[in-house]
């Protein structure tokens, strides 16, 4: 009997629960639960990587929220939004974001970003080491001609007519009238602000562009896969000193960690560990078990292949 009275208040009470659950939709066919739609959520590595990314959220919030403002995300936001111009609210769409969760993953990025710098140590080394590749932001215009023969002596001829008049000026006009880059034509050819973190730009080009005086431009055509560069420097401040850019050799340095996975692995494993996470699930009890215990998740993984 007692037995029989504790399995009917089980009963009961997963009836109760069941009732108390919120609708999230209805069908024809019956009802979705809150409850239904977690367990079926829980169970796809979508929804694992969700909770995974809301559980370092939270950690991270709870020992670097103060340092991250709402004025530091908004200023990200709005970089973001001017350099997209026009097309930045069909750019948000296509990510799968709006206005509110684009916030909410730049304020996420920042925390990341202040874990790294609190978990960074960086030496004069390490500055030594940066200052070596690091360029300055410049400024420069180009105009793209074909990549054959043809498009090689038209940039001769571009070059020839800067040597008689090197202003910028006419490299504006020259570039309107001459280059193929359908996108910089009409504004002199000019580029956004570049440095030596640059990835969109190759090479080649960069290193023509580091080396041009502030008002000089190329000397002899610039090839890339592109095809011929004339280059002409708009703004370009110069190295200059290692001790006047150690915020920003150490910005670079900063950036490069967060771009290594084998180190964010290290530091969002120290953050989990140190953030005192309880997970009450049983069935998602290992969620974390690759970012705590990464070693131990390969070696499992090696033996299950086996």
């Amino acid at each position: 009997m007692k037995k029989w009275l504790t399995g009917l208040a089980a009963i009961m009470m997963t009836f109760s629960l069941a009732a108390c659950s919120k609708t999230v939709a209805t069908t024809s066919g019956g009802k979705i639960t809150e409850s239904e739609y977690y367990d079926s959520m829980k169970k796809t590595s979508q929804g694992k990587q969700q909770l995974q990314q809301m559980i370092l959220n939270k950690v991270l919030e709870g020992d670097y929220g103060k340092k991250v403002s709402d004025k530091k995300v908004d200023k990200q936001y709005n970089a973001a939004k001017k350099q997209y111009g026009k097309s930045f609210d069909s750019v948000l769409q296509q990510s799968g974001f709006d206005k509110a969760s684009y916030k909410d993953q730049l304020r996420s990025s920042l925390l990341l970003q202040e874990a790294v710098k609190d978990h960074t140590k960086i030496t004069n080394k390490d500055l030594k080491k940066q200052w070596k590749s690091y360029q300055p932001k410049v400024t420069v215009g180009h105009i793209l001609l074909k990549g054959d023969d043809n498009g090689k002596k038209k940039a001769e001829d571009i070059i020839d007519s800067l040597n008689k008049d090197g202003s910028y000026k006419n490299f504006k006009a020259l570039a309107k009238k001459n280059s193929t880059d359908d996108q910089t034509k009409n504004n002199g050819g000019k580029l956004p602000a570049f440095d030596n973190t640059d990835t969109s730009l190759v090479g080649s080009f960069k290193k023509a562009a580091f080396g041009l005086e502030q008002g000089k431009f190329t000397t002899k055509p610039v090839k890339t896969n592109y095809g011929y560069h004339v280059i002409y420097s708009i703004k370009n401040p110069g190295k200059g000193k290692m001790s006047d850019h150690k915020a920003e050799l150490k910005k670079q340095i900063l950036n490069e960690k967060m771009q290594d996975q084998s180190y964010m692995q290290k530091i969002i494993s120290k953050e989990l560990k140190n953030g005192k996470v309880n997970i009450k699930d049983d069935d998602l009890k290992d969620i974390l078990a690759d970012y705590i215990n990464p070693d131990n998740s390969k070696s499992k993984n090696t033996q299950n292949a086996q």
